[in-house]
This record gives C-alpha cells, sequence and structure tokens, in this order.
C-alpha cells in the first residue's frame, strides 16, 4: 500500500453536471417515520379546523405540525431537546414575519426580512446539525407568513395555534419512543455495520474503495453520535458500542469474513430482538470511551458565513426580481433560491435543477389534482395530507421526486383560506421557480467561498497531528489502554473531517488548487496507522512487525 500511486478518493467534481442529477436512487431504511408523522400531526388539527369552518387558519396550524419532520433520526432522550428546540426555532420566525407583516405593506421590506430570516435558519440549522429537512420547512412558513395579512392584536392568536400544534408534534413523535425505546440508535449501529460491510467486500482495493471507506468511517461516526447522545451507558448501550468498534476494526483492516458477518449483525438489529454480542479481545467495554466529534456551535459558524451571505443575497434577489415582474407571491421565489445552497457550488447546482424539474411536473401534477380539491373542504385537507405523505416517500430517493409533490401541496394550502384560478397559481409557480433557482444560482457564484482550502488544510493538519499521536502510544512497550482508544478514534474522527472536508472544497470554484495529492498521502497513512492501533489492541489478528506497523512509527 506505501507504495501506490496516490490516487483521489472521488473525482474531482465537474461543475454544472448534469448527469446524474436527476437518478433515482433507493428510499431511505425510515422514511416512512417522517412520513406518517407528519400525516399524524397535520390531520388532528386540520380535521377540527374543518369541523369549525376555520382552514383559513391551516397556515399556522401546519406551522407546528411540520415540525414533526424533524429528528426521526436522534435516540429518543436526544429527540426530546432537539424537537423542543426545532418548535421554538418555528415559533421565533414565524413571530417575525407575522410581526413584519403587520407592521409594513411594503414588499420589498417583507423580502429583506424574508431574506435575513432565511439566511439565519440556514446558518443555524447546517450549525446544529438539524436536518433533515433542515432550514427550507422553517423558510417556508416564514416567508408564506410575511405575505399574510395581519394585524397586531392577531399575532398572539395565531402564535398560541402553532405553539398548540407544536407540541402535539412532539409527541407524535416521541411515541414511538414506548414501543421501540432504542430504535434509533439500533438503526445507526445498523447502518455503520452496513457501510463497514460494503468496505470489506471490496476487499479494500478496487475503484470504488476509497469512497466506500469514506462513506463507512461517516457512517461510524454518526453511530458514535447517536449513542454518545443517549446520556447514560447502559446495558444496550455498551453492546451497540462493541457492534460499532467491529464496524471500525473492518475498515481499518478489511477481511474476507468481515463481510459477511457485518451484515448478519446489522440484520439481527432491526426489531426488538437481543443485541448480538461482538466480542472484543483485548478491549475491555470500560474502554470504548468515544469521541464526541461535535464541535461547538460557535467553531461551526465561521466556516459557514459565506453560505448565510449567499442565501441573503440570493433570497433577497430572487425576492426583488419577483417583484419586479408583477408576480403575486414572491416569497416563492425566494423559498426556491433558500432551497438551493448546498455544501458547494456543484452541489448547489444539482439541487438547482431538481428543483426546477421537481416543481414544474408537481404544477403538472396540481393541474390533474385541483379539480378533485375543489371538490370541497374535506376533500382539499385529504389531498393535502395524501401529497405530505407522498413527499416523504419519494424525497429520500431525489430531491426532485419530493418536489413532485411538495409542489401541489403548497399550492393547495393557498386555497385554505379560499379557492383560486389554478392557471394563475400555476404560472406564478413556474415563473418564481425558475427566477429564484436563476437568481440563486447566481448569487452563489458571485459569492465565492475561498476560505474552503484553508480549511482543507486545517483538517490535513488535525489529521496529522492524531497520526501521531496514535504512532508515539505504538512505540511505547505498554501504552495506556484507554489512551491507545481515544487515539485511535480520534484519528478516525480527523480522517472522516478530512475526506468531509476535501470533497466539499472540491466542489467550489474559483479558488487556488486543492492538495489533493497530500490529501490522499494523508488518508493512507492514517489508515495504516488505524490498522496497526487496532493490532496493537487486539481488535485484528497480529501480523508481526509489517509494513503498515513500520510506516505507523514516527
Amino acid at each position: 500500500m506505501s507504495s501506490a500511486t496516490p490516487a483521489p478518493a472521488s473525482p474531482p467534481a465537474r461543475f454544472l453536471p448534469l448527469a446524474g442529477v436527476l437518478r433515482v436512487g433507493r428510499p431511505s431504511d425510515i422514511w416512512f417515520k417522517p412520513a406518517l408523522s407528519v400525516v399524524a400531526a397535520i390531520a388532528p388539527p386540520g380535521v377540527i379546523l374543518l369541523a369549525l369552518g376555520r382552514l383559513d387558519l391551516a397556515m399556522y396550524t401546519m406551522a407546528g405540525s411540520l415540525c414533526a419532520l424533524y429528528a426521526h433520526n436522534r435516540p429518543y432522550a436526544a429527540r426530546a431537546g432537539v424537537l423542543v428546540w426545532v418548535v421554538l426555532g418555528m415559533l421565533g420566525g414565524l413571530a417575525v414575519a407575522l410581526v413584519a407583516a403587520s407592521l409594513t405593506g411594503s414588499a420589498v421590506v417583507l423580502v429583506t426580512v424574508g431574506a435575513l430570516l432565511a439566511a439565519a435558519q440556514k446558518v443555524l440549522c447546517d450549525a446544529t446539525r438539524v436536518g433533515p429537512p433542515g432550514n427550507v420547512v422553517l423558510t417556508f412558513v416564514s416567508s408564506a407568513s410575511l405575505f399574510a395579512p395581519q394585524t397586531l392584536a392577531q399575532v398572539p392568536g395565531h402564535l398560541a395555534l402553532a405553539a398548540a400544534t407544536g407540541a402535539w408534534a412532539w409527541l407524535v413523535c416521541m411515541a414511538p419512543a414506548l414501543v421501540r425505546p432504542h430504535g434509533p440508535e439500533r438503526r445507526a449501529t445498523a447502518a455503520a455495520l452496513k457501510a463497514a460491510a460494503a468496505y470489506a467486500g471490496t476487499g479494500g482495493t478496487g475503484e470504488g474503495h476509497a469512497r466506500a471507506r469514506a462513506a463507512g468511517y461517516a457512517a461510524v461516526q454518526a453511530a458514535w453520535q447517536a449513542l454518545l447522545s443517549t446520556g447514560a451507558r447502559s446495558r444496550t448501550r455498551r453492546a451497540l458500542e462493541r457492534l460499532v468498534v467491529r464496524a471500525e476494526v473492518a475498515l481499518a483492516a478489511p477481511t474476507e469474513a468481515d463481510a459477511g458477518r457485518l451484515r448478519a449483525w446489522a440484520g439481527a438489529l432491526r426489531g426488538t430482538g437481543p443485541i448480538p454480542q461482538a466480542g472484543l479481545p483485548r478491549a475491555a467495554a470500560d474502554e470504548l470511551l468515544g469521541v464526541d466529534a461535535a464541535r461547538g456551535l460557535w467553531a461551526r459558524l465561521g466556516p459557514l458565513t459565506p453560505l448565510a451571505v449567499r442565501t441573503a443575497l440570493g433570497c433577497a434577489l430572487a425576492g426583488y426580481a419577483s417583484l419586479a415582474l408583477g408576480v403575486g407571491r414572491p416569497y416563492w421565489a425566494l423559498v426556491t433560491a433558500a432551497s438551493l445552497y448546498q455544501a458547494n457550488i456543484a452541489l448547489t447546482w444539482s439541487r438547482a435543477v431538481q428543483r426546477v424539474v421537481g416543481n414544474v411536473v408537481g404544477v403538472l401534477v396540481f393541474a390533474a389534482v385541483a379539480p378533485l380539491a375543489h371538490l370541497g373542504q374535506a376533500a382539499l385537507v385529504l389531498c393535502c395530507l395524501a401529497f405530505s405523505f407522498g413527499a416523504e416517500l419519494l424525497i429520500s430517493r431525489n430531491y426532485w421526486l419530493g418536489s413532485v409533490c411538495v409542489t401541489p401541496m403548497a399550492l393547495l394550502i393557498t386555497e385554505f383560506a379560499g379557492y383560486q384560478n389554478p392557471g394563475e397559481l400555476m404560472t406564478e409557480r413556474v415563473v418564481d421557480t425558475v427566477l429564484g433557482a436563476l437568481v440563486g444560482f447566481v448569487a452563489a457564484v458571485a459569492v465565492t467561498n475561498r476560505r474552503a482550502g484553508d480549511r482543507v488544510e486545517r483538517a490535513l493538519t488535525a489529521a496529522d497531528r492524531a497520526r501521531e499521536r496514535a504512532a508515539r502510544l505504538l512505540a511505547e512497550r505498554d501504552p495506556d489502554a484507554a489512551a491507545l482508544e481515544a487515539a485511535r478514534r480520534g484519528l478516525a474522527v480527523a480522517l472522516a473531517e478530512l475526506r468531509a472536508t476535501a470533497d466539499a472544497a472540491a466542489g467550489e470554484c474559483w479558488q487556488r488548487a486543492l492538495p489533493q495529492e497530500r490529501v490522499v498521502l494523508a488518508e493512507q497513512s492514517g489508515h495504516r496507522t488505524l490498522a496497526a492501533t487496532a493490532r496493537r489492541q487486539g481488535l485484528l489478528p497480529d501480523r508481526g512487525t509489517d509494513t503498515e506497523t513500520e510506516d505507523a512509527r514516527p
């Protein structure tokens, strides 16, 4: 391995790609959880408003109900707190929007407020890693509320409706804990085992092995995040920790037997059956310290500054352009722009294409469904529920497929206060979508992220230091077991961060050349050290002093 010619783990990003942008993938393993949760959260308030003849208030109840889309990948101990913050964030954005709408009728001012809100929501969601669906749902609600007729006297009542349905959404999302209290962390562990099995299946060689290894380490870190957020180390958590360590070991030095064994363990984690026992030869349970890879909130906000500027500028310009064209709902253009911004320009372009295609197809679906929805208010509510379910069913397969359902749902929501001309709604939606995507992408290109290369350098330095720390411990005759485990885990985290940072930077434009060869060499030496460390801990068969062990020493 040490003599291999360095090759990038993933090919350099081609800007403005079209191939594969609309490719349909496999659905998320838990797609049905947000799908069923959002239906359960929306339906009761909708039925109550329908019975009272006040569907015009549905926008405010849906603000709280849509919080049921969040945190389904979090263990319940962590989910409870995260959902509280999501509901509070939804209420905060809604409050700002409603107060602004009641104080001014200037569309320019309202678009400006919406753009600033969108930037704040984007940065906070990315920094706290709240998602999916991230900031888009929050921005949709706050932006639409900016253009809802409002008085200051009505604001408290409308916020109370959103708070009540937000509390109901919290209960809906927490209810499965009564049946399967450890479900999320079992799924996270199973995902890590499957990813490690996929890498082991490559034998550590071949064209896709580096990408499979990077995906494996990302899944392992996600599993550790889930386990670390469960609170006290219960017997269940200790058993899952051992399985995650086994996944890490397979990534460090895969063997032929690993793939089948890891897949079998992952399959056994389904349901509520007993957790497979993965014995660890010399690493006692108390040595499984785990490494919290999450940095502080303020540390994560800094790198997001260019993204915040892109979002604020793109949303504002998209809204202004919509106003200039005389489109009646500029917030649609604003929300389209807000939905585009991803980790880099290449991904932002892909999302722009997906958004436009999905919205155009979704408009055609609305044209087919509108006659049915207009049969009565009950039919309108049922159609919205069906589309909310369909959106979660499809969006994990590809964003554009989800948009095919989100678009007619958004159009139907505008009719809760009264039926409107379908042709006018469809035309405005298409114009605002194309306009928002075009202006939003231009803003993303204009606001360059020249610090992407600096972050790669810092990630390289962190990976080198982590490798050196592990190598120093390996050189000792009798290193402290806990220190060696912490060094191994820290090196795994540093290598995962390096790959994620390098991939994000590769999709940016207008920057200096990235040190691709240094990244690959750092990954190669780091993974050799990981293998040597695991072998020293007794997690791998001892091969004696081989090339990998020698390369791991300072």
